[in-house]
């Protein structure tokens, strides 16, 4: 193949020319990547270090807190050089590379949050056999699953899109996704819709289904309990609510807008609604974890404090 239809490079359209203000944008989406990293960070060392968080409800937290330090990184890294390049070519192997990883941090999101949804639903639906179903083995082996089956149906799918003999090199985002590549394709592209409408729907929709039905049945043992029962299990499932719902919106509009001609939008508009998906999540999870369930607050304020 020549270069027309392999190009070497792609051009990421979504970034304009906003002068010297580069700079100041730089400095503000830098300070964002470091809250992340820490924010994060602190999840897991806390989590880590203390044995009262040793439980699977925080470990499933940790590695969702592992998951966005991953997602991040593969985002920010390269997002940050473009913000001060005058050229914001990216190479082919880089393209797919970060194609691969924002896509498979996406689909660790919701395998994570769906994984927490069944310990949820096993903690109240049947706390008589909690013990017996999560247990340690059963932990590592949910993560297993978790992390596995996100690799290989990724992985399929970037490789389909890898060999697509492509008719132009614009990608009108500000990171490389997989369907604007697809579009660019000089052949038929119904196997790579196929493989791509599975992987949308084994990672995106059934997990969502699992975790509706999880907490439908929670709400329905709810019901019938008392509320010093209801408030313990809201205090437990709020966390895992809102990060559900943050998430299902944000990947919702990722999806909608790589259907759509970005560019007619207004570049702004666009290129805010093309970073919530990736700068949303990170930020706010450990937000949410940090700030709602008690004892990671207090495990975290206790970090903090000086000793007398």
């Amino acid at each position: 193949m020549d270069n027309s239809t392999n190009p070497p490079y792609f051009n990421l359209t979504m970034f304009f020319n906003i002068g010297q203000s580069r700079y100041l944008a730089f400095v503000l989406f830098f300070i964002l990547y470091l809250f992340i990293v820490f924010a994060n960070v602190i999840i897991i060392v806390v989590t880590a270090r203390e044995n009262a968080l040793h439980e699977p409800m925080y470990i499933f937290i940790m590695c969702l807190a592992v998951n966005s330090l991953y997602g991040s990184a593969g985002f920010f890294l390269r997002f940050l050089r473009d913000l001060l390049s005058s050229s914001h070519l990216i190479s082919r192997p880089e393209c797919f590379v970060q194609i691969y990883v924002i896509y498979t941090y996406a689909s660790y999101e919701f395998t994570f949050l769906s994984v927490m949804a069944y310990d949820r639903y096993v903690a109240v639906c049947q706390p008589l056999h909690y013990h017996n179903k999560i247990t340690k083995r059963a932990v590592i082996l949910l993560i297993a699953v978790a992390v596995t089956f996100p690799v290989s149906s990724v992985a399929s799918c970037v490789y389909l899109s890898s060999t697509l003999p492509l008719c132009g090199n614009a990608i009108p985002k500000v990171f490389c996704a997989n369907w604007p590549v697809v579009k660019l394709s000089c052949v038929s592209t119904g196997l790579n819709n196929l493989v791509g409408m599975l992987l949308t729907t084994t990672t995106i929709f059934l997990p969502l289904l699992f975790v509706l039905y999880t907490y439908g049945r929670i709400f329905l043992i709810c019901r019938k309990r008392s509320s010093d029962f209801r408030q313990k299990v809201v205090q437990s499932c709020l966390p895992h609510i809102i990060t559900f719902v943050n998430y299902s919106i944000t990947a919702f509009c990722d999806v909608a807008l790589s259907r759509i001609d970005l560019e007619s939008l207004n570049p702004y508009i666009a290129v805010i609604l093309s970073l919530e998906f990736v700068v949303i999540p990170p930020l706010v999870n450990p937000l949410v974890y940090g700030l709602k369930l008690p004892e990671i607050r207090k495990c975290i304020l206790r970090m903090f404090q000086s000793p007398e």
